[in-house]
């Protein structure tokens, strides 16, 4: 805990920063590599995507489960070792989701995916991009809290401009799709689109608890 006596005066390892940052880079390289992949429409291009997106969602598996061994041999973490296992793991949720979006891409091979889904996908880059700034700012933060917090709103005002693309974009493709499979399709894959930028935002839930606790 941050107020007792032995944490003041025991030098943390610090490690775990780079070890997030890494992870970070892993969503980043996810999101922006997903937002491509929108761009094309034939299935061996969209094939090709998921299948490097796929290799990102591994290493970052690999990542997250070397921060958890790492909290498991580590004796003075620079934070509780569950709220650093919890933001290692909720940072993994999103590229699991952005791997879970480019996988029904590829199988459900949809008409060309609309504006309102490059538009989610653009949203899910900037939600990475503020998560990758936050992991600067763990080391850091507790001096000067404002600019952690700052990207914590951001992610939440992102998330609520998602929910407004999602919930406009059903409502028109009900009314405008004729094909009844095509409908299945797209709404599958918005749906999952729309779901990422939650687990994107939930990560910024995390990130507030840390100011709360450490801060």
């Amino acid at each position: 805990m941050k107020n007792s006596f032995f944490s003041r005066f025991t030098p943390k390892e610090p490690k775990f920063f780079p070890l997030l940052k890494r992870l970070s880079d892993i969503l980043t390289q996810s999101a922006n590599m997903l937002a491509e992949c929108l761009k094309h429409d034939s299935p061996a291009e969209r094939a090709e995507y998921y299948r490097r997106i796929k290799d990102l969602e591994r290493e970052g598996d690999k990542q997250t489960h070397l921060i958890f061994d790492e909290l498991g041999t580590t004796f003075i973490t620079p934070f509780d070792r569950e709220d650093i296992h919890d933001l290692a793991s909720s940072i993994d949720d999103v590229i699991d989701r952005i791997n879970s979006c480019a996988k029904r891409i590829h199988i459900y091979n949809p008409k060309p995916i609309s504006e309102s889904g490059k538009e989610l996908t653009s949203l899910i880059q900037e939600e990475a991009e503020y998560i990758h700034k936050a992991m600067d700012e763990l080391e850091i933060f507790r001096k000067k809290p404002a600019t952690l917090r700052g990207y914590c709103s951001k992610l939440h005002d992102i998330e609520n401009q998602a929910d407004d693309v999602y919930e406009l974009f059903i409502k028109k493709l009900f009314e405008e799709e004729k094909d009844a499979i095509e409908i299945i399709k797209i709404k599958e894959i918005m749906y999952e689109l729309e779901k990422t930028t939650d687990a994107a935002e939930h990560v910024g839930k995390i990130l507030r608890n840390y100011i709360v606790k450490y801060a």
